[in-house]
C-alpha cells in the first residue's frame, strides 16, 4: 500500500525532480490542445449541456450518436507536427462526463455507450508516430455522475466520487497507454480545496504510476505549472502555459461559419508565441475537431504556415532554453526573445528604417535569419541604426522577419525617463 506523504514532504519531493521532468516541456514551447467529445455533435459550445440545461437522459442520446472516424487522431498529430508543435493534450473526459476510452470504471464512454473505438488509444499511437509528447486532459467536474454535485455536502458521495475519479486515472495512467507526459486537470468544482478532492493522495497515486509526468495546477495544488486561460500572463517564479482557443469563441467545435472571422492567421499565432516565449512560458493552442474527428478546414492553413516559419526561425528564436527577456520597447516595429547575450528581434511591421533604442551594451554583430547574413550597423550612445535588408530578403512566409543581435555581454537597456515603466536597465537617461 502506498504511504501517503504530508503536503510539505510531497511538494519537496516534487520540486526535487521538477527540473529533470520539465526539461522537455520548457524546450518545447508550443503544443496543441484538442477539445473533443459528445458536445461536438451539438456544435454550439462544449458547455452546452450545462448552459442549455439539458436533461441527462436527453444528452445521453446525443452521446449515443458520437462516431469518430478511425484515423482522425492521426490527422491532428500530423497537423501538430507540421505546425511545429511538440506535444498534444486531449480531453480524455470533459465536464459532460463522457470518456473517450474503453473505460470499465465509467460505462458512459465512447466504446460501451456509443459503439465507437478507443479514441485515447489511437491518440497516443498518433502522438508517438509523429514524435509528439502526450498529454491527457481530465475534468474533475462531472455533470453526468450523480455524486459529482452531492460530494460537496455528502461525505459518502464524496468518497464514492473520489473512488470513481481515481479508478479512471488508474485506467489512463496505469500502463495500458504506456508513458504519458502530462496530466492536465480542469475545473475542480464543486469542492473548494485540495482536501475536498483528495488531491494530495490522488496526485501521489498518479506519480507512483507515471514518475516522470508533469501535472498542472487545477486540482487545487500548485504542482508543476500554472495555466492562464485566454490570456498571455506570466506566473511570477513558476512555469506557465497559456491555453488559448483558436477561434476565440469556444473550445469545442462550432457548427457555424460565424466562427471564421475570429480565427487567428499565422502572424496572430506567432505573435502569441512571441509573447509567451518572451516571458518564459508555453503556448497550448486549441482546436475543436468536427463531429467525425476531422480538423476544421479554417485551422489548417494558419497552422501549416506557422510551422513553415518555425522551421526557418524556431531553433534560434523559439525552442529550447530561452532567457526571459529584459529587452522591451527597443523598437516600435516588433518584439524580442533572448538567449543569453543573443537577442532575437521579431519584426512584425516592415519599415524603411531599422533602429533600436536604449542599448548600453556593445553590439558585436547583427544578422538576418535564417541565413545568418551580417548586416551593417552603427551604434551610438542612444541608438543602434541598422542598414535594413531589401524587401525580397525579408521573411516571405508570415511577414515576420527575424534578426539576431549578438552583444558582447548580457544586453542592458537604458531606462527612459518619459516611460520608466516600459524599460529595464540600470541607468536613467535624462
Amino acid at each position: 500500500m502506498q504511504t501517503l506523504l504530508s503536503r510539505p514532504e510531497y511538494e519537496r519531493q516534487v520540486a526535487a525532480t521538477r527540473d529533470a521532468r520539465m526539461q522537455w516541456w520548457r524546450d518545447a514551447r508550443f503544443g496543441m490542445f484538442i477539445h473533443y467529445g459528445a458536445h461536438t455533435l451539438i456544435g454550439r459550445n462544449e458547455w452546452a449541456m450545462a448552459i442549455e440545461n439539458w436533461k441527462i437522459e436527453d444528452y445521453e442520446e446525443v452521446a449515443r450518436q458520437f462516431r469518430p472516424e478511425p484515423g482522425c487522431t492521426r490527422q491532428w498529430a500530423k497537423l501538430a507536427a507540421e505546425a511545429g508543435m511538440k506535444y498534444m493534450v486531449l480531453t480524455t473526459r470533459h465536464h459532460e462526463g463522457f470518456s473517450l476510452w474503453d473505460s470499465k470504471v465509467n460505462p458512459y464512454n465512447v466504446v460501451a455507450h456509443s459503439g465507437g473505438f478507443d479514441v485515447v488509444k489511437e491518440f497516443v499511437a498518433s502522438c508517438r508516430e509523429f514524435g509528439l509528447r502526450t498529454g491527457f486532459y481530465f475534468s474533475l467536474m462531472d455533470w453526468h455522475h450523480p455524486d459529482s454535485w452531492r460530494c460537496a455536502f455528502d461525505p459518502e458521495a464524496r468518497a464514492r466520487f473520489q473512488g470513481f475519479l481515481t479508478g479512471m486515472l488508474k485506467e489512463l495512467l496505469g500502463g495500458a497507454y504506456g508513458k504519458i507526459d502530462i496530466l492536465w486537470y480542469d475545473v475542480s468544482r464543486p469542492m473548494e480545496s485540495h482536501e475536498g478532492w483528495g488531491s494530495l493522495q490522488m496526485n501521489q497515486m498518479v506519480r507512483s504510476l507515471q514518475p516522470d509526468i508533469i501535472i498542472n495546477n487545477r486540482s487545487k495544488l500548485d504542482e508543476d505549472f500554472s495555466t492562464p486561460e485566454e490570456h498571455l500572463t506570466a506566473t511570477e517564479g513558476k512555469d506557465w502555459e497559456a491555453c488559448m482557443t483558436f477561434n476565440r469563441i469556444s473550445w469545442g467545435y462550432l457548427d457555424s461559419a460565424q466562427a471564421l472571422p475570429y480565427s487567428y492567421n499565422a502572424q496572430g499565432i506567432l505573435r502569441m508565441l512571441n509573447t509567451v516565449c518572451e516571458s518564459g512560458g508555453n503556448l497550448l493552442l486549441n482546436i475543436g475537431p468536427m463531429p467525425n474527428g476531422s480538423v476544421p478546414p479554417e485551422a489548417v492553413e494558419p497552422l501549416q504556415t506557422t510551422g513553415r516559419w518555425l522551421k526557418a526561425y524556431g531553433d534560434a528564436a523559439v525552442y529550447g532554453r530561452l532567457t526571459p527577456s529584459k529587452v522591451q520597447r527597443a523598437s516600435g516595429t516588433g518584439r524580442f526573445t533572448q538567449r543569453g547575450n543573443k537577442v532575437y528581434f521579431w519584426q512584425f511591421i516592415r519599415s524603411p528604417q531599422l533602429i533600436f533604442g536604449g542599448f548600453e551594451t556593445k553590439l558585436k554583430a547583427i544578422r538576418l535569419l535564417p541565413t545568418g547574413t551580417p548586416l551593417a550597423f552603427e551604434q551610438t550612445s542612444r541608438q543602434i541604426i541598422v542598414t535594413p535588408p531589401p524587401a525580397d530578403r525579408c521573411d516571405q512566409i508570415a511577414n515576420i522577419t527575424v534578426y539576431e543581435l549578438e552583444f558582447e555581454d548580457m544586453p542592458v537597456q537604458h531606462r527612459c525617463s518619459a516611460y520608466p515603466q516600459l524599460h529595464v536597465g540600470e541607468r536613467l537617461v535624462e
